[in-house]
């Protein structure tokens, strides 16, 4: 059996690596930077950080910010609007997965026209995408590591999950020093997407050895340190570590796909444009424990990756006590552990589960969802 694996070109790695990119700016003989980033991020350093690297550096930019927490269509073809309008040849993403993916989403337009929408599936592009430079300000969505990238239908109410080998980062940047100031809040939320992304990579069904070596490692350092940088965001080392965790599970599960957490947190996405991380966490013990009949030993290796003795316990009592973790870890951050509080309205889980059928992370879920399945976890999670 043969395999395709997809990583960025160069990976710039640890507290201060911002400090890299000239020498990367130099080897991609570019002129103009379509800086893409959100509102917020335009209110911290960080933006000016760049654009001084770049203004040292003789190169031109111009910045698009208008990016919404789940970015949308709209915001992806106007953005690729800016870029004609000032011909720029290259894009600087900078934030977490929002800015992330609709830089992608831009710098593939920037090659193959059109709108995004025509690029909804897999591997629907034809050229590469204009070179990116992938700035990560959290440690979550690994969206700089990865071949996916996730946009929101708002008049379908629907997120697009995009993969696409041609919308891959030319140069990854993940800068502890840029995650400092990152919300307690937005700690958690990243961190449980990020190990949501690790255990539904180490379970599905696409998983080789190769990607397993990736998500058990980031289940080790995710699970090991999110709730020391969520008490202690200063804790530089904590912040590099969860950077790194995020990243290798990126490198897993971009090249072995996920399972319907990631599908029904997209619906509610692109339903009430919820957080998608505190979906993935809300969702994960309930999705781990339908899947239990089909994991076997994988869900006692991933206690064990949380640090939880399985030693002198039967398989059924290791797979519990693995999601027993996973709720311990979700609580002690902060997260809701049911959608009351999050203006789900029950009327929509028909819709929201015909949807989860169809989203391509679906697939590679261990256990082969109904329609009906997929209902009564949305049920069960009120």
């Amino acid at each position: 059996m043969t395999n395709s694996y997809y990583f960025p070109g160069t990976v710039l790695m640890g507290a201060g690596s911002l400090q890299m990119l000239p020498n990367e700016l130099k080897n991609l003989n570019v002129k103009k930077a379509l800086i893409v980033t959100d509102k917020n991020l335009l209110k911290i350093s960080v933006v000016d950080k760049v654009k001084e690297i770049l203004d040292n550096s003789d190169i031109e930019s111009v910045i698009f910010s208008n990016v919404k927490p789940n970015p949308t269509v709209k915001n992806v073809d106007d953005g690729y609007k800016v870029l004609q309008q000032n011909k720029c040849d290259f894009v600087v993403s900078i934030g977490g997965g929002s800015p992330q993916d609709a830089g992608k989403g831009i710098a593939v337009l920037g090659t193959n026209g059109g709108s995004i929408k025509d690029y909804n599936g897999v591997n629907l592009s034809k050229y590469k995408s204009l070179p990116i430079i992938a700035i990560n300000t959290t440690a979550g969505t690994a969206s700089e590591a990865t071949i996916n990238y996730v946009i929101t239908d708002e008049e379908e109410k629907l997120k697009m999950v995009i993969v696409d080998k041609n919308s891959m980062a030319t140069v990854a940047i993940n800068d502890a020093d840029l995650t400092i100031n990152m919300p307690k809040s937005l700690t958690a939320a990243t961190g449980m997407d990020a190990l949501t992304h690790a255990i539904e990579g180490y379970i599905s069904t696409g998983a080789t050895d190769f990607s397993d070596m990736f998500n058990l490692e980031a289940i080790k350092v995710i699970s090991k340190n999110l709730k020391v940088a969520f008490e202690n965001g200063k804790d530089i080392k904590a912040r590099e570590n969860m950077l790194y965790g995020q990243f290798v599970t990126g490198m897993g599960f971009s090249n072995c796909g996920l399972g319907i957490v990631h599908s029904m947190a997209h619906q509610l996405g692109g339903f009430y444009d919820l957080p998608h991380g505190i979906c993935n966490a809300i969702l994960l013990p309930h999705i781990m424990e339908y899947n239990m009949t089909e994991t076997g030993e994988k869900l006692v290796n991933i206690a064990n990756a949380m640090g939880v003795n399985t030693e002198d316990m039967t398989l059924e009592e290791a797979q519990l006590a693995a999601i027993n973790a996973v709720k311990e870890l979700s609580k002690s951050v902060g997260i809701p552990d049911n959608f009351k509080e999050l203006g789900v309205d029950k009327k929509d889980i028909e819709k929201l589960s015909e949807y989860a059928m169809i989203d391509p992370c679906t697939p590679s879920n261990p256990k082969k969802p109904t329609q009906e399945d997929i209902m009564r976890i949305y049920e069960d999670v009120f």
